[in-house]
């Protein structure tokens, strides 16, 4: 929030989905003990970091473990180790689930992560702040749909920038490893894509990301995860609370609006709405964080595209240009980290499949807004956006013609307020991202999966003068996060078995600013729901802390 107190935004060196076959769920680091009696402070310990997020479902088929690194990141270099794939499979494999152990010790900022394997971004992530005694921390991800890079050979690579100095001791010890449960009697092996393929010759061009994929012939279907985070440090890392230069802001990067584009061949292809993840110190406050990350915060979701409409443009064999670009942001492209992972589903037999792109329509965002302010004066800016976008395209697969329609409707709604010297800053903010394939076949009802994306973020910040001390601060935040997705589908006109996840953090900290660390004091209570519902089952996990201790870890539906 306030970059006009720049110190503030660097807290750690100033403060103290449900498969249909799963029956059991792979162990979660993320549950403890909790207490009754919290202190009525922050101290100088506190619990490690846990979420609610439910752990992924698997099977309860025999399962073998890969582990890709054991590091302890101290700088900004690429580690890379040869990766062995699985070998417990020989029917093939059901799930694959990456998990994520790290642990550090004294003071550090909050740190981004990422994990190639084989070149494919495999997690992007943040860390937590430590304590001085140490904290640990777990994170799970479900990659079953990267089965196709993870059952092969070859190399990793992982990063963590980090500095360890005299100062800034802690250093982020990890290990990562991928448990694979085979497919065995009535548990089949997971659908996936054909190919996942990393862009070839990345390069990065006034801040978007450029390469290039070549396509079989045989290609039927192609999708595209794109990670897209702000980051560097900059106004970027806040998108979400940037104001144009004329308010005299202290993050003047114009309206806080972004979309993240493909562009194939320099043609819209699709386009998504980035969530802005709130890391470790955000806020201005890492008291709100240290026991309950942000939702995401420890696995950030890829925004995700349907591409096959371009199917007839991508299958000829040669090699086509993928461009990613952030729309709305500085005019450099800088502030921006983004990765592409390609899926590409292939004709079973190998066969050349004719295919055309028929149409594509839609504008640039229609956006409108009010803006007020100047100098270090209060000011506000208040804005609707909205943004769709349709594609067309047909393959002559196997069982006939198969025509795709994808609809992308994009909508952001923000009110952002601030007084004289940005003492107080308030947001609040919605987006909704919405996706919907329809797949068309002659004599056939049509085929629909819809899938809709909901955040939100509302809260404030204060920082005032505290009495009697001079140049010393009272810093408060109060924020509420809810992301929620829903995934329903028809095959053919049958409803399928569709997936609803809500997540929603609440919590409010304070704490003094600008005096001796053994002078400090600092409060927080937090608070994190999620909830996940299939057809015939329902999971719920409830997180409460007060002060740097869980007071509430209750499951219910694992």
């Amino acid at each position: 929030m306030p970059n006009r107190h720049p110190a503030i935004l660097l807290p750690a060196a100033f403060a103290l989905a449900v498969a249909p076959f799963a029956v059991t769920s792979s162990a979660a680091a993320d549950t403890g003990p909790v207490t009754s009696n919290p202190p009525a402070t922050f101290g100088p310990t506190w619990d490690s970091p846990r979420t609610a997020e439910q752990p992924v479902p698997v099977p309860n088929t025999p399962s073998c473990s890969v582990t890709v690194l054991t590091h302890g990141f101290d700088n900004f270099d690429v580690v890379k180790t040869p990766y062995t794939a699985p070998t417990c499979g020989t029917k093939g494999y059901a799930k694959a689930v990456l998990k994520l152990d790290g642990s550090v010790k004294g003071r550090q900022y909050d740190r981004l992560g990422r994990l190639d394997i084989n070149g494919v971004r495999v997690l992007t992530t943040s860390t937590p702040e430590p304590s001085a005694a140490g904290i640990t921390w777990h994170t799970e991800k479900d990659v079953t749909d990267l089965l196709p890079v993870l059952t092969k050979s070859g190399t990793s690579a992982m990063a963590i920038g980090n500095v360890v100095n005299d100062t800034y001791t802690g250093v982020f010890n990890v290990k990562v490893t991928i448990d694979f449960y085979i497919a065995q009697g009535p548990v089949k092996a997971a659908s996936t894509a054909d190919q996942v393929l990393p862009l070839a010759g990345t390069r990065s061009e006034s801040g978007d990301l450029v390469g290039t994929i070549t396509a079989p012939r045989s290609s039927e279907r192609v999708t595209a995860q794109v990670y897209a985070t702000g980051s560097g440090g900059g106004c970027e890392e806040f998108w979400d609370t940037s104001a144009p230069a004329s308010t005299g802001y202290s993050c003047p990067d114009g309206l806080p609006y972004r979309e993240v584009d493909v562009l194939i061949d320099g043609k819209l292809a699709g386009a998504a709405l980035p969530i802005a993840y709130v890391y470790t110190g955000g806020w201005s406050n890492p008291f709100l964080w240290y026991n309950i990350p942000s939702p995401g915060a420890f696995n950030m979701a890829p925004l995700e595209y349907d591409l096959t409409p371009f199917v007839g443009v991508l299958n000829d064999g040669k090699a086509h240009e993928v461009r990613v670009q952030v729309a709305g942001g500085p005019s450099n492209g800088s502030g921006w980290s983004l990765a592409a992972v390609m899926q590409v589903w292939t004709d079973p037999l190998g066969r050349t499949l004719p295919a055309q792109l028929v149409s594509t329509s839609g504008s640039p965002a229609a956006i409108r807004s009010q803006v007020t302010g100047q100098n270090d004066n209060a000011g506000s800016v208040t804005m609707d956006a909205r943004r769709s976008f349709t594609a067309t395209g047909w393959v002559d697969t196997a069982r006939g013609r198969v025509t795709t329609t994808v609809q992308r409707t994009l909508t952001n709604a923000s009110r952002h307020t601030w007084t004289d010297g940005e003492s107080r800053d308030d947001l609040d903010a919605n987006w909704s991202d919405k996706q919907v394939v329809t797949s068309a076949e002659k004599n056939r009802k049509p085929s629909v999966a819809t899938t809709a994306l909901d955040w939100s973020k509302k809260g404030y910040i204060t920082f005032l003068p505290h009495p009697g001390i001079p140049d010393a601060y009272d810093i408060t935040t109060d924020l509420t996060i809810g992301i929620n997705r829903d995934e329903q589908s028809t095959v053919y006109g049958r409803p399928q078995p569709g997936l609803t996840t809500t997540n929603t953090f609440t919590g409010q900290a304070s704490w003094l600013y600008g005096v001796p660390r053994e002078q400090r004091t600092a409060s927080s209570h937090s608070k994190q729901v999620y909830t996940a519902r299939t057809d015939g089952s329902a999971y719920r996990h409830t997180l409460e802390a007060v002060n740097g201790y869980f007071t509430v870890d209750e499951e219910q539906g694992r």
